[in-house]
């Protein structure tokens, strides 16, 4: 199916054991349980995004939040998109939605943490800040002595930062 007929919209409750499922289908995302899933659907719904298709099944979501200490910085939490869906830019249409809502008008950092081999996320960054004609740095964030032996490193992403203006015109 074409991202183009996806419906981004607000996850709601509703959709917390489909996002489960969709986080399961995509390594090597780590999938966490059920109940946090509804908890960043039912109290992280303004900052996250999901993707349906015309059958009403989640094809795509990006989960993310704004650090109650600074609240400047959209944190992106997981970026997933149905292995059938992928290649056709939809991750990146979801993360212009997001950028583009009411509610993050402050946002002028994206940060996320990506493992070494996620080509895709570091992809969808880069590209982000390529489109922004801002910077993006990458710095060591989370190692083995965090995250536990066999994990990949977590590296910090930043890009920006963004401006509001720019933000609503590229779209």
């Amino acid at each position: 199916m074409n991202n183009l007929d996806m419906t981004l919209r607000r996850p709601t409750v509703d959709d917390g054991a489909d996002l489960h499922r969709l986080i399961a289908s995509c390594p090597p995302l780590d999938v966490n349980s059920r109940y946090a899933y509804l908890i960043i659907c039912r109290d992280f719904a303004d900052t996250s995004v999901v993707a349906s298709n015309g059958r009403g099944e989640l094809c795509g979501a990006i989960t993310a939040y704004r650090p109650q200490a600074k609240p400047h910085i959209l944190f992106v939490w997981q970026v997933a998109v149905q292995p059938t869906c992928r290649g056709q830019g939809l991750a990146h249409r979801m993360l212009r939605h997001l950028l583009q809502r009411q509610s993050l008008l402050g946002i002028s950092w994206v940060e996320a943490t990506v493992g070494p081999d996620n080509r895709a996320s570091r992809n969808l960054f880069a590209g982000l800040a390529a489109e922004r004609a801002v910077r993006m740095t990458t710095t060591p964030l989370f190692d083995s002595r965090h995250l536990g032996e066999g994990h990949e490193p977590e590296l910090l992403h930043r890009v920006g930062p963004l401006h509001v203006a720019a933000l609503r015109q590229a779209v």
